[in-house]
């Protein structure tokens, strides 16, 4: 039995999880397909009923549906619920479940690199989308503190006391203000979209001790001024790319209940990086 996957959101040309999926398809011989479907914002409705007349087996969902989506889910698992938004959803006879990888696919890298989040202080620059996952993924591994630091204060606030009801000691400040005082962090992350059109960094990283984990979630282009910035002070890098990995293979298995091919999905996607 063929099944068939998707991805959807608006804008979608540029998504690489057509490549990611059907070379894990390949790579283990499943009878499946994976395609990208635009759907526009405000007409989520009428695309979901579409996509259950095809009988989809399962979906990712992009900007700007992740929050949306929530509405039309008939069950969602438990982080799902905690950050509020879904990107990964499986279809089983009309019954729409709806997961969260952000949370994981962020975490991944840490695992596999086998670097500690425990006890250390982190610095989130941004209090956008993914940053609710960010969050969530550093209370879960018990880190000591995060710094949110945002444009606007009232967004980093809002972040900050979903922080803190998740036992997460938090403290929020102005990305103007936290330059020369880098030194006191063990994790920089840029969550904030700065890099996707080769700016500059959000902030310079002078302050910045050597060894200190410099991630940047932009995974197009690979090497964002950001992480050009974290090298020279002698940082340890995670790329964008790896957290979109670890979210695609954890959607991977949830969807076919078996290990997914990494190697296979991470040579596919750095072939479109």
């Amino acid at each position: 039995m063929s099944k068939t996957f998707a991805v959807i959101g608006d804008p979608i040309d540029h998504s690489l999880s057509p490549n990611i999926h059907s070379a894990a398809f390949r790579e283990l011989n499943l009878d499946c397909s994976y395609i990208a479907y635009k759907i526009s914002k405000g007409e989520l409705k009428e695309g979901i009923e579409s996509l259950k007349k095809i009988k989809i087996d399962g979906f990712n969902v992009t900007i700007p549906h992740k929050i949306e989506m929530m509405k039309y889910l008939d069950k969602t698992d438990e982080s799902c619920s905690l950050i509020g938004a879904v990107n990964t959803v499986t279809n089983t006879e009309g019954i729409l479940k709806g997961y969260n990888t952000d949370m994981e696919g962020f975490l991944d890298p840490f695992k596999k690199k086998n670097l500690r989040v425990r006890g250390t202080k982190i610095l989130l620059l941004g209090a956008g989308g993914a940053a609710r996952a960010i969050v969530a993924g550093f209370a879960k591994e018990k880190a000591k503190h995060i710094t949110i630091a945002n444009r606007t204060l009232e967004k980093a606030n809002n972040l900050a006391q979903f922080a803190n009801t998740i036992g997460l000691d938090t403290k929020v400040i102005n990305i103007e203000n936290v330059e020369n005082d880098l030194g006191q962090y063990n994790i920089i992350v840029n969550a904030t979209s700065i890099g996707l059109k080769n700016e500059t960094s959000p902030i310079s990283l002078e302050s910045m001790r050597p060894k200190t984990i410099v991630y940047d979630i932009v995974y197009l282009p690979m090497n964002t001024d950001f992480l050009k910035k974290g090298k020279e002070r002698e940082g340890i890098v995670i790329y964008g790319y790896e957290m979109l990995l670890g979210q695609a293979v954890r959607a991977f298995e949830i969807w076919h209940n078996i290990e997914a091919p990494y190697n296979a999905m991470k040579k596919a996607l750095l072939g479109g990086v």
